[in-house]
């Protein structure tokens, strides 16, 4: 079905920059109820999912966007001229799960939970905008305060921190992975 509010919905998304949230689609569109608009994005989820489609709408960093399938990555990097996104360190992804799973933290106590020096690391995520620096701890020498950042979500492709998997799953999972191995 092709109605009016899901072409505008439609629009709006393939326009914003970031993800465009519910309440940020109601404010633009005075007076539709929320439920309406609800209905018209699962419907372009729905349509955009289609084997058929080289681009979806995904629900990720708490709000929709538009983006290209994961199929098609190589043919867009060749036209962006993009080289593949560096990947993170072990170092680098053992800092961000540090943070993401303890935040809000300082450097040393990322340093303890890691059991060496974070400060490179900390670097690294901070001009990859994947943590930020949300202020200072009220202790000695006033340390600053370390959290993820909304492009973590975006980079992970998380909607939010909930979505992390628990210590249980993760100690689960590894579980099954060693005796897989053995």
């Amino acid at each position: 079905m092709n109605s009016p509010l899901k072409n505008i919905v439609e629009s709006l998304i393939f326009v914003s920059q970031e993800p465009l949230t519910l309440e940020r689609i109601q404010a633009v569109l005075e007076g539709v109820p929320a439920a309406d608009i609800q209905a018209a994005v699962d419907e372009l989820v729905a349509d955009t999912a289609a084997d058929d489609r080289g681009v979806q709408v995904v629900h990720v960093g708490g709000g929709w966007l538009f983006s290209t399938k994961p199929a098609f990555d190589r043919e867009i990097r060749r036209l962006l001229q993009i080289e593949r996104k560096n990947r993170l360190s072990s170092a680098g992804l053992e800092t961000l799960a540090a943070i993401a799973y303890r935040q809000p933290v300082t450097q040393s106590e990322v340093s303890a939970i890691r059991g060496v020096d974070s400060t490179s690391s900390l670097k690294t995520l901070l001009e990859k905008s994947l943590i930020k620096i949300v202020g200072r701890k009220k202790a000695p020498g006033n340390p600053l305060v370390y959290r993820t950042s909304d492009e973590f979500l975006l980079y992970l492709g998380l909607n939010s921190l909930d979505e992390l998997p628990s210590e249980e799953e993760i100690a689960k999972i590894l579980q099954e992975e060693k005796a897989a191995d053995a």
